[in-house]
């Protein structure tokens, strides 16, 4: 196990938080590593806050390895997760390990797939090659359409005690960390405490080992989900700065004329 995932489960056996966010390309990568963020995930939710898509099902390996690529230039020390977009790793654990191998040549450390024991296999045949895999449990974005759209998970006795159990199985199979979206924040304190592994949250409460949002909700590009929070107006900031220099141009006060030496 790398230096950098062991130290994960060392803060989780501390008690002490982990901070990670989406980006994907190499500036908002540079940012975060020097904001001190412990990890970058390169999510295919670019395909809806980078490409405009709906969903995140358009997205393809060949564009997770490009940005993958981006973004591992920019992290000497923060830990860099890349997910395996639809289609890439469901047919087989050969087919699977193939994409990772993608992804792992790209420069990530950690790949993240969404779904449980349905890829268990995937899991043990990956596992044993040396894969760091982080498995995405509850609201899982590929499945939007077969569900018609964002639910939440574990809400019934019967589903939070199916999701406890297989979480559980999942870290016993070879998982380096656990992915919780949208599931009741009880839920999550009760897998987050039973779980040996480090587990991550978004819309899942304050009791898992380590919280992540999607890098253009943080920073305010556009409406935040519920569960998240700007924590600066940045598209206010953007669009005043671009209007200030079409002003600048408009009213010839920029560029400045240069003197003659």
């Amino acid at each position: 196990m790398s230096k950098r995932i062991d130290s994960w489960t060392s803060a989780k056996l501390r008690g002490e938080k982990r901070v990670l966010v989406t980006a994907y390309d190499y500036p908002f990568a540079r940012l975060a590593e020097e904001a001190g963020i412990d990890g970058v995930l390169v999510g295919d939710s670019l395909g809806m806050v980078v490409q405009g898509h709906r969903d995140t099902l358009q997205v393809t390996l060949e564009q997770m390895a490009y940005h993958t690529e981006m973004v591992a230039r920019a992290c000497s020390h923060t830990l860099v997760f890349a997910d395996l977009p639809l289609g890439s790793y469901e047919e087989s654990p050969a087919q699977c390990w193939r994409s990772a191998s993608t992804l792992l040549r790209a420069g990530a450390e950690v790949i993240k797939w969404e779904g449980g024991l349905e890829f268990r296999e995937h899991l043990e045949f990956c596992a044993a090659r040396g894969l760091n895999v982080c498995v995405h449990l509850g609201l899982t974005p590929q499945r939007l359409r077969q569900w018609g759209g964002f639910q939440r998970q574990g809400t019934t006795p019967e589903a939070a005690d199916r999701l406890a159990k297989e979480a559980l199985t999942l870290a016993q199979s070879g998982a380096r960390f656990l992915l919780l979206e949208a599931v009741p924040a009880d839920l999550a304190a009760q897998i987050s405490a039973e779980s040996p592994i480090p587990v991550i949250g978004i819309g899942a409460g304050p009791s898992t080992d380590a919280q992540v949002l999607v890098l253009h909700d943080v920073l305010g590009f556009g409406k935040a989900p519920p569960f998240a929070r700007a924590f600066v107006d940045g598209a206010d900031l953007l669009r005043r700065g671009l209007a200030d220099y079409a002003q600048a141009v408009r009213e010839q006060h920029f560029p400045t004329a240069t003197r003659k030496r």
